[in-house]
C-alpha cells in the first residue's frame, strides 16, 4: 500500500513536471520563430551540396530537382552511391539531362571507409567537391528556391562551424502520419527547448552546412565513419573544436512515403538507441516529457479516483495545446494540423521505445542489421543478435496492432 502511494506521488510530480516542460516548449518555439532573420542578401558563398543515396525514396525526382532550382549564383550538386545498381542512378541521370545548366555530378564508387555507408557516400562525393563549403542533405529532403540563400547566411560569422535545420514531414498513410505527429510535437519541441536553454551541440541530417576547414579539423568524414549518429556527431565534434552550431529558422520538407509497421518500429528503435549513445546524459532527461503516460498510470493505480481524472485532463489539455502551437501553428506540419490530437497516443508509443532504448543494441538500417556499441559505433550484427531483435519486432507489432 505504501509503495502504491509512493508511486502515485512520484507519477503525479512527473505529470506536473511534464506540464512545465510543455509550457517551456511553447515558449521556446515562439521565441525561436520570433527571432529576426539576419543576413546579407549579397552574401553568397560558393557551396557544394552532397546528396548520399541508398535505395529509392518516395518522390525522389521531385526531391532531387528541388535542389537544382535554387536562386543562388554558384553551387554544385554531387549525388553519390556505393551500389552500381542503385535505382537512384537513373533518376539522377534524368535530373542531369533536365537541368543542363546546373553543375551536377554523379559519383558511383564502392569505396567504403567505415560501417556507416552513408558516411562513405559522403566521403566519396567530397573528392569531387569544387567549393570550400559543403552542404549535406538527406535524399528524402525537399527544399524551396530560397533555401541556399537562407541557410548559408550564418556562415558570414567565422565562429560558426555548422548550420543545421529542422523539418516538416509530408507523410503518406496512417503510420507515416503518426510518426510525423510524433516528430513535430515531441522531437522538434525537445530540440527547441534544448536550443533555448543551452544551445544545441548536435546537427540534424535534414541540412548540415560545414566548411571543409572545420571538417578537416575534426578528422574529416573518417572520424564519424563507424558511428550510427553521424549527423549528431558532426555537430558535437565541431562544437568540441570551439565552433558554434546554429539552428536556422528555415524549415525544409521531409518527404515520407508509405511506411509499414515494421519500418516504423525499426526506425523508432534506431532513433532512440542512437539518441542514447549520442547523448547519454540527456537521454534519461526525457523522463520529464511523458506526462500523458504518467497520468494514465495514476488513474490505474488510484482505480479511477476523481482527482486522477482531473490530473489527466490538465496534463492532456496542456499537451494538446503544445502539440497544436508547435506542430500546426509554427512548424506548419500538415499532419499536425489535422491530427495533433494523436499526440498523446504517440507519446505512449514513444515511451515504450524510450524504455527499450536504454538497453537496445541491435538496429536495422537500409537493409542491414547492425550492432550498436555503448559509444555509438556500429558493427555488423551476429545471428543471435538478429534473432533477439526479431522477437522485439514481433512484440512491438502485436502491441501496436491491438492499440490501433
Amino acid at each position: 500500500m505504501h509503495l502504491e502511494l509512493y508511486l502515485v506521488f512520484v507519477l503525479t510530480v512527473l505529470c506536473f513536471t511534464a506540464i512545465g516542460y510543455y509550457g517551456c516548449a511553447i515558449y521556446s518555439v515562439r521565441d525561436f520563430f520570433a527571432r529576426p532573420t539576419k543576413g546579407n542578401p549579397s552574401f553568397h558563398l560558393p557551396v557544394t551540396i552532397l546528396k548520399p543515396m541508398c535505395g529509392l525514396d518516395s518522390n525522389a525526382y521531385e526531391n532531387f530537382a528541388s535542389f537544382c532550382q535554387q536562386d543562388y549564383p554558384n553551387y554544385q550538386i554531387i549525388f553519390s552511391t556505393l551500389d552500381p545498381h542503385d535505382p537512384n542512378i537513373a533518376v539522377v541521370r534524368q535530373i542531369i539531362k533536365d537541368f543542363p545548366d546546373a553543375d551536377i555530378q554523379l559519383v558511383v564508387s564502392d569505396r567504403v571507409i567505415g560501417t556507416n555507408h552513408k558516411v562513405s557516400n559522403l566521403a566519396n562525393a567530397e573528392t569531387k567537391a569544387k567549393h570550400s563549403f559543403l552542404l549535406i542533405a538527406d535524399s528524402d529532403i525537399r527544399v524551396r528556391p530560397d533555401y541556399l540563400s537562407q541557410v548559408i547566411q550564418p556562415m558570414s560569422d567565422p565562429k560558426v562551424g555548422i548550420v543545421t535545420c529542422i523539418y516538416r514531414s509530408l507523410p503518406q498513410g496512417w503510420i507515416a502520419i503518426l510518426e510525423a505527429v510524433g516528430i513535430s510535437t515531441e522531437s522538434h519541441p525537445a530540440i527547441l527547448v534544448a536550443h533555448k536553454l543551452e544551445g544545441i551541440k548536435f546537427a540534424i541530417g535534414a541540412t548540415i552546412v560545414i566548411p571543409k576547414s572545420v571538417l578537416n579539423k575534426i578528422g574529416g568524414f573518417q572520424a564519424i565513419a563507424d558511428y550510427l549518429e553521424d549527423d549528431s556527431l558532426l555537430g558535437f565534434l565541431s562544437n568540441l573544436a570551439g565552433y558554434q552550431i546554429v539552428l536556422s529558422n528555415y524549415i525544409v520538407e521531409h518527404v515520407s512515403g508509405k511506411v509499414t509497421l515494421a519500418d516504423f518500429i525499426q526506425r523508432q528503435i534506431r532513433w532512440y538507441c542512437g539518441t542514447r549513445t549520442s547523448d547519454p546524459s540527456g537521454y534519461p532527461k526525457l523522463i520529464f516529457t511523458f506526462g500523458t503516460v504518467y497520468s494514465l498510470l495514476v488513474i490505474i493505480l488510484t482505480k479511477g479516483a476523481i482527482i486522477s481524472w482531473m490530473l489527466l485532463t490538465a496534463t492532456w489539455t496542456v499537451r494538446l495545446i503544445m502539440a497544436w502551437i508547435v506542430g500546426a501553428k509554427y512548424l506548419q506540419e500538415p499532419a499536425a494540423k489535422k491530427f495533433f490530437w494523436l499526440a498523446p497516443g504517440s507519446d505512449i508509443i514513444k515511451f515504450i521505445f524510450w524504455c527499450y532504448g536504454f538497453f537496445g543494441t541491435t538496429i536495422y538500417w537500409r537493409g542491414r542489421r547492425l550492432k550498436l556499441s555503448p559509444d555509438g559505433k556500429i558493427t555488423l550484427a551476429k545471428p543471435k543478435e538478429i534473432k533477439r531483435n526479431s522477437y522485439l519486432l514481433k512484440i512491438s507489432k502485436f502491441f501496436l496492432d491491438i492499440t490501433f
